[in-house]
């Protein structure tokens, strides 16, 4: 079985994947809203240079860096954050489908699920993905109504 395939096919992989793609387009356009505006912050800095002593200038480009240094730092946080919640989705996702795969497990009477990454030949006879993603599906969907549910 390809675990990957498994959550990346499933209805419930399918939008956690969409979500955190619209979240990244977005903190991208946001990065790019940012970095213009700065750039342009920047440019009047230099502008201000000219007729600027550097005691005058120096508390200005002091804080210009300080505030870019802030905006480098809160991105940075915001991409760990969504990095994160990948994560963690594909573990919740996990924890909601192994009773699936053990029920199938059981019905095919293997005693083992191998990753299909680990294994250097085999039938596709025996590959369960796509049975498991059907079953997955059919149990928790895209897992919007048990994703945030509490542990029994």
């Amino acid at each position: 079985m390809s675990s990957d395939r498994l959550f990346a096919d499933s209805e419930f992989g399918t939008r956690v994947l969409r979500e955190i793609e619209l979240e990244s387009t977005l903190l991208g356009e946001e990065n790019e809203r940012i970095v213009a505006e700065l750039s342009q912050e920047e440019q009047i800095l230099t502008d201000q240079r000219a007729t600027m002593t550097a005691e005058e200038f120096r508390p200005l480009a002091e804080a210009f860096d300080s505030k870019v240094q802030s905006h480098r730092e809160g991105q940075r946080a915001k991409l760990d954050a969504l990095s994160r919640r990948s994560e963690e989705a594909r573990q919740k996702f996990f924890e909601l489908v192994q009773p699936v795969l053990i029920d199938l497990l059981r019905e095919t009477g293997a005693s083992i699920v191998i990753e299909r990454s680990s294994v250097f030949l085999s039938s596709d006879r025996t590959d369960i993905t796509d049975a498991a993603i059907a079953r997955i599906n059919a149990v928790i969907g895209d897992g919007s109504t048990v994703e945030n549910a509490p542990r029994e």
